[in-house]
């Protein structure tokens, strides 16, 4: 099996087990996690997609990476700030 296929095989995969975690909506640690398996995927995405001159699906995960980065910062890094009761 060709590298270009091992990333490709491991982002689909890490993409799907990702998406059942953030859907699962078991809290923020792991819905955060769910996004960083995502980063994760993307990133495998992305260099599978350039090692086969498939530009449209890099560009498309190169959006979806700082997409995801977004969801870790929200989910695992910012701190929550004290609901207002009023």
């Amino acid at each position: 099996m060709a590298l270009v296929d091992i990333l490709k095989w491991s982002a689909s995969i890490s993409g799907m087990i990702a998406a059942f975690m953030v859907s699962l909506d078991l809290g923020r640690r792991v819905t955060g996690w769910g996004f960083a398996l995502f980063v994760a995927s993307s990133i495998c995405w992305i260099s599978g997609a350039l090692m086969s001159d498939d530009e449209p699906l890099w560009t498309q995960n190169l959006v979806l990476f700082g997409i995801n980065c977004f969801g870790v910062y929200r989910y695992l890094i910012r701190k929550r700030r004290p609901r207002d009761d009023d």
